[in-house]
């Protein structure tokens, strides 16, 4: 079947569990551990890419439980979002992937935050960091603050000026979007040239809700030729992560979908 194409983290029973569905791509979501322990990482790298598969990274989405942000006021998560950072780009061009990046998570600072100042702030935090590691990362867009398509200088003022890969991730716009399926395809439409690839999974378009493709409202048959010619996963969230068959389902519910 076609579009298998999974996420999973490091561990051995998860990794398991993708691996007996024969995946074309799989992204791996690393923790603060996993940073700790990069030749474990690296081989577990080159063990899928020998196997074939094509594999993304994930940044950790925390710090010691608190979420990351580029614009942190917090010295603690200033610090490790740079250092893992530079972590990442050295492991990504050891073994030849990308790696999805956040400038903020929900729940974080800047998703309180809009403007064009703000967003300026923010283009200038990210300027440094891209100006050593910036073709080992994707860019990832959230549901809401300054790298959310809420924000409407998120374009003019933050990808556009500094030609930022990203990784679009179709629920998060289309909750930042206020489910609003005509906007979700122009912002699709509209950042086809930054996009290297796709987070694929459905929403009710009001919180975070991580659904199987077609439990949402997101209208999957016009999204569907934005998306099959570049690469994504299903991110779909999972009652149990040692089961990623809500994942094979919605792979199974793409591979349906009318191509044009």
């Amino acid at each position: 079947m076609p579009f298998i194409r999974l996420k999973c983290g490091l561990d051995s029973r998860q990794l398991a569990d993708r691996l007996k569905y024969l995946p074309e791509i799989i992204e791996l979501q690393l923790t603060e551990e996993d940073l700790q322990k990069p030749q474990e990482l690296l081989d577990t790298l080159f063990q899928l890419k020998q196997a074939g598969i094509k594999v993304y990274l994930h940044q950790p989405v925390t710090c010691r439980q608190i979420r990351l942000d580029i614009m942190s006021r917090n010295p603690e998560i200033t610090s490790y979002y740079q250092w893992s950072c530079r972590r990442l780009a050295d492991l990504c061009r050891r073994a030849d992937v990308l790696c999805v990046i956040h400038a903020h998570y929900s729940r974080s600072e800047s998703s309180l935050l809009s403007g064009r100042s703000a967003s300026r702030n923010m283009r200038t935090r990210i300027e440094k960091l891209v100006q050593n590691d910036g073709d080992c990362f994707l860019w990832e867009n959230t549901t809401a603050g300054l790298f959310s398509f809420a924000n409407p200088y998120a374009l003019s003022e933050i990808i556009e000026p500094l030609h930022l890969a990203l990784c679009l991730d179709i629920s998060h716009a289309f909750i930042s979007l206020k489910g609003s399926n005509r906007r979700l395809k122009q912002v699709t439409e509209q950042v086809e040239k930054q996009v290297r690839y796709f987070h694929l999974v459905d929403s009710a378009g009001k919180r975070h809700d991580a659904l199987p493709l077609g439990k949402g409202k997101i209208d999957w048959i016009n999204l569907k030729p934005l998306l099959i010619h570049k690469d994504f996963i299903f991110e779909i969230g999972l009652k149990d992560n040692n089961d990623c068959r809500p994942m094979i389902e919605s792979a199974q519910y793409f591979s349906r979908l009318p191509s044009a």
